[in-house]
């Protein structure tokens, strides 16, 4: 009985019967009086009408009679109980011939009415006075008709299917609103997302948009417990596997000393794995802290010109490795509100990214400057390399996503550093996004909302 299509049915039913009863209420209070409120008028008029027609026969016989009809421009005429015509029009005694003892009689002659009914004159002679009726010429516009027939069948209509469908907007509409919203708070990373449900006391079920509410709300449960899953496995095989790592470094320092030339050379190889596998751990560590972490509560003002001057020196270094450089164009301090370790580490990994896949002899830019429009600092990293994927430009800041699925070391790094700089970015309010540059590359654009510095007076304060 609370299904949604009860709901539907029981609201348009209610509302055609609504339409229907107010109209017929109208109809019939308006266009169809009853019969005596109807003739009731008419015939006081034809009796007032015999009497000053009468007094006229009284006063001055026929002659009278005949000069009234002619004053009221009316067919007029007097009919004695025989049915021959005394005063008056001659061809109307013909057509009311009636039983003597009606009272009053009609009938219809062509598109005219005749009217007979008994008088009484002054000397106590008995007539039929009758009256013929000529038919009213009305002129009919099909707008005038329009507007007499659709009153009040269209108002009503208007009223009850507006307030009707209005309910049933509110009806569809706001649990739709709320599941919507809901869906991108939950698309946006936010997995405690629920949609609050009705309370119910009764052992009857909900519609069918409770369900789905329901059924959201299991899922977003479901899929927040496998997320958490997800990255409690990954915090613990990190933790789990730092201390190994440091006893096979402790047993490959001893190893060393008795090691010759050629062993020496496994002995390296195994010590950059093992270097490999604890940058590993310590990004994973690092990721699952800042999923952990739902907002940043203590935040401090951070300069980006400050940050990026600070992190040139060694971006420069990595980049003179591989015969690149890192160019640097910062227009304004852009300052911002959040943790300096944080915003340096996001940018930081941009940059290393940036210089891993720019060709050699090429450069890597970093701009820094503000965005009026969206009133942040706007932080673009561009590259010389092969360039993205459209279809990929969104999935590289996934952890573990690399482009090249042979996941060779010789092509990129773990696909944990992008990651780590979205979620450092999200946590300042933040965006970032990739596109590629027209003439081959990536650029990389961190928009950050900013701090506007106070203005200063002539004094310099």
């Amino acid at each position: 009985m609370r299904s949604l299509f009860f709901k539907i049915f029981i609201i348009f039913w209610i509302a055609q019967s609504l339409i229907f009863v107010i109209t017929t209420a109208f109809i019939l209070s308006r266009r169809f009086p009853r019969p005596a409120s109807m003739l009731d008028p008419a015939f006081t008029s034809l009796h007032y009408e015999s009497t000053l027609a009468l007094k006229a026969f009284d006063s001055h016989g026929c002659q009278g009679f005949n000069a009234f009809a002619k004053e009221r421009n009316e067919v007029l005429s007097l009919v004695d109980p025989n049915g021959q015509t005394v005063c008056g029009e001659a061809g109307l005694s013909t057509t009311a011939q009636v039983a003597s003892g009606a009272e009053i009689y009609g009938r219809q002659l062509g598109k005219d009415t005749l009217w007979t009914f008994p008088v009484t004159s002054a000397s106590g002679r008995t007539f039929r006075f009758v009256v013929l009726v000529p038919a009213r010429h009305e002129e009919h516009t099909w707008y005038g008709d329009l507007l007499h027939f659709a009153f009040p069948q269209l108002p009503v209509a208007i009223a009850v299917g507006g307030l009707t469908t209005f309910v049933l907007v509110m009806i569809f509409t706001r649990p739709v609103v709320q599941l919507r919203k809901a869906a991108r708070e939950l698309a946006g990373g936010k997995l405690s997302t629920r949609v609050k449900e009705a309370k119910r006391t009764s052992p009857v079920k909900g519609d069918e948009f409770e369900a789905l509410v329901h059924d959201f709300n299991h899922m977003a449960e479901r899929l927040e417990s496998l997320v958490d899953a997800h990255r409690l496995l990954l915090r613990d095989v990190s933790h789990e596997l730092r201390s190994p790592l440091a006893r096979v470094n402790v047993a490959l320092e001893l190893s060393r000393e008795d090691a010759d030339l050629k062993m020496s050379s496994h002995l390296d190889r195994i010590e950059r794995e093992t270097e490999r596998l604890n940058q590993l751990i310590g990004q994973l560590l690092t990721l699952s802290s800042m999923e952990a972490t739902e907002s940043l509560e203590t935040l401090e003002r951070v300069s980006l010109k400050q940050l990026l001057t600070e992190m040139l020196p060694d971006s420069e270094y990595e980049a003179q490795q591989r015969g690149a450089t890192v160019e640097l164009h910062a227009e304004s301090e852009c300052s911002v509100q959040g943790r300096h370790e944080l915003l340096y580490r996001a940018i930081e990994n941009v940059i290393r990214n940036a210089i891993r896949y720019t060709e050699e002899g090429t450069r890597v830019e970093v701009q820094l400057h503000e965005d009026g429009a969206e009133h942040a600092a706007l932080v673009e990293i561009s590259d010389r390399g092969p360039g993205i994927p459209e279809s990929e430009l969104e999935s590289i800041f996934r952890p573990f996503y690399r482009v090249d699925l042979a996941r060779n070391a010789q092509t990129g790094g773990f696909g944990v550093g992008l990651a780590i700089a979205e979620r450092a970015v999200k946590l300042h309010n933040g965006e970032i996004r990739a596109v590629n540059r027209p003439g081959g590359g990536t650029t990389i654009r961190i928009s950050l909302p900013f701090t506007p510095q106070k203005p200063r007076n002539h004094n310099g304060i």
